[in-house]
This record gives structure tokens, C-alpha cells and sequence, in this order.
């Protein structure tokens, strides 16, 4: 029977109900609730990111991970969901395959509207074969998308199973307030983060981004990707990208805070998005920043923010990132 530990920021008797039923696709599933002290959530940035405990340590349950989820504008009446996950390959079990070795987990996302009752999930599968094993520090990354219908009542939860060894699995999950992208109002996405240079990735309105939880950064160069809504086609308008020490850190001699600006003109056409991948280049020390991206309308000075906390490990951690397929046994003829 499989076993995870659910962490939560806040637990009610219908949410946990709703984290209950049909755990990961196994009937006999038990939920063990912990203590949220590991768990780290923001609702004025919805930093989803998750602290971790240290190599070695199994406070978490037996199968630690990272992740981060961002949302978009989706079709109409719709938010694209996207989930980006990480582990560390000491976490994970491998079996000998034909030409070396292949490490396999399973993802998962769910979304519960807890004022509908409506449950909306995926569940994918990742393989990654290796001419020899992979040391422990190295990083297995992927990521999911999902259309969801906005609510301001959303649970989610994030699973991550090891599909090697059947029984080792860990489940996070809090409150998720999934906005609506519609309207006619300058908007902002979310800001999502991603390693240069990619090539594979998530894929989004002709970019590539290298998807990676916003635990994981090394400190150098980064890619940036947000989106704006309901910039009219030719309106002038400004950006400004600040990084900043998060609240709480002190200043470091070794960091001052970056602002990049720049202008341009809208190139959205009938859908009213303009879509920017941008490029950080900056070392940073070890530590957590916040970083905020603000757009401006120069005709109407009409403005829009938004905001993400990433942490900075400069231990100099290789990652191989890997898509996600629909779940299956088998895996598909790709090799990173």
C-alpha cells in the first residue's frame, strides 16, 4: 500500500476529504497528516516553493522533492496550470537498462475547488536513461500543464512517486487561489524561472523555457518568462525587472539590488498578449530574493506587478530536465 505524508499550511474536514479520494490512482492510499513547519507558502506572491530539509533527512517522508506551479492565461474560461518538479537522484531508486541505467517517477497534479466539489487532476510519467549511475546531488527536473477553471476556493497538491521502487512516494499540498486572466484590465501572469540556454523545455507561445523550482537556482544568468495581458498592437510601454534580498535577509556586501529597464511597443494581435523571455545576467550569492516584474502602459500610465521568491544555492548542482509523458509503463524512444 502507498504511503505519502501530506503537508499543509491549513486543513479542514472537507479538504481533507477531498485529499482522500482516489490518492494517485490507488484505492487503499493513506493520507498521514504532518505538521506544516516544512512548508513554506506566501499569498501575497504564492511562493510554492519548499524548504527542504537537509541530505540525509527524512522529516519530509521517503521521497523529498521541490516544485513550483504557475498559472497563465488558458483558453477562454480556462487558466493554464503548470507545475515544475525537481529531486535529487539520492532520493531515487535505478534499474539496469540495455544500455546503462534508467531512473523512473511518476508526477502528479491536483486541483480541488473546495465550493464546487470539482476535482481536476494529471498524471505523468518521466524516464531518464544513463550510460552509468548519476551522483546523488544531481538534480532530475520536469514539469506538467493542465487547464483549470479559476477559483478563488482551489486545493492543490503535487505528488511525486518513484516508479522503480513501488511504495516510496511524498504529496504536498495547500490553498491555491487560481486567478482569472480574463477581463480588460492590464495584467501581469505569473513570473516563471528557468536555466539558459535550453534545449528542451516547456514550450509557450513560440519560447523554450527550461523550467526549474525556484529552490534550485545556481546564481548565475536565469531566464525570466511573464506575460501581459491586454496590451493593445503598437502601445508603447515600459518594464522594470528588481531583484532584491527577500524580507528578513540581511544584505550581503557581496549583492546589491538589480533593476534592469527597458521600453518597447506591443506586438500582441487579436488575443491581446504579449509574451517576454528575458535574460538575468547576474551572480548572486547564496541566499532568497524576491524578484518583480512591473509593466506600464505609457499612454494611459496604467501599471502592473507581480512578484516571485527564489532561492539561490551556489553548490554548483548539474540538472537534466526531462518532459513528462502521460502515464505509462513503458518509456518512449528520448534520451536527454
Amino acid at each position: 500500500m502507498l504511503r505519502l505524508s501530506l503537508i499543509l499550511l491549513s486543513i479542514s474536514a472537507g479538504i481533507v476529504g477531498v485529499a482522500r479520494e482516489g490518492g494517485n490512482g490507488d484505492s487503499n492510499l493513506t493520507v498521514q497528516l504532518e505538521q506544516p513547519a516544512a512548508l513554506r507558502v506566501s499569498s501575497a506572491a504564492r511562493d510554492t516553493s519548499v524548504a527542504m530539509a537537509p541530505a540525509g533527512s527524512r522529516d519530509l517522508g521517503p521521497l523529498p522533492f521541490y516544485y513550483d506551479i504557475y498559472t497563465f492565461r488558458g483558453p477562454p474560461g480556462k487558466t493554464t496550470v503548470v507545475a515544475a518538479y525537481a529531486v535529487q537522484v539520492r532520493h531515487l531508486d535505478h534499474e539496469e537498462a540495455r544500455d546503462g541505467v534508467r531512473y523512473r517517477f511518476d508526477v502528479t497534479l491536483v486541483l480541488a475547488d473546495t465550493s464546487t466539489g470539482i476535482v481536476e487532476r494529471r498524471d505523468d510519467s518521466v524516464f531518464v536513461s544513463v550510460s552509468r549511475e548519476l551522483p546523488g546531488h544531481h538534480v532530475l527536473s520536469t514539469y506538467i500543464e493542465m487547464q483549470a477553471t479559476p477559483s478563488r476556493h482551489m486545493f492543490q497538491r503535487v505528488i511525486m512517486s518513484d516508479a522503480t521502487t513501488p511504495g516510496v512516494g511524498q504529496l504536498y499540498g495547500s490553498y491555491f487561489p487560481i486567478p482569472d486572466y480574463s477581463g480588460d484590465a492590464l495584467m501581469l501572469s505569473d513570473v516563471a524561472l528557468g536555466q539558459p540556454d535550453p534545449t528542451i523545455g516547456w514550450q509557450r507561445r513560440g519560447h523554450t523555457l527550461a523550467l526549474l523550482p525556484t529552490t534550485q537556482f545556481p546564481g548565475s544568468s536565469f531566464d525570466v518568462y511573464y506575460e501581459i495581458y491586454n496590451l493593445p498592437y503598437g502601445t508603447p510601454y515600459s518594464t522594470e525587472i528588481a531583484i532584491e534580498k527577500a524580507g528578513g535577509e540581511r544584505e550581503s556586501s557581496a549583492f546589491r539590488p538589480v533593476t534592469i529597464r527597458f521600453e518597447g511597443e506591443s506586438d500582441a494581435h487579436s488575443d491581446a498578449v504579449v509574451s517576454e523571455l528575458r535574460r538575468v545576467e547576474t551572480a548572486l550569492p547564496s541566499g532568497r530574493y524576491r524578484i518583480t516584474v512591473t509593466v506600464a502602459n505609457q499612454i494611459t500610465r496604467e501599471s502592473a506587478s507581480r512578484s516571485r521568491f527564489f532561492a539561490v544555492n551556489r553548490d554548483r548542482r548539474s540538472t537534466t530536465l526531462m518532459p513528462a509523458w502521460p502515464h505509462v509503463e513503458s518509456p518512449p524512444a528520448v534520451r536527454p
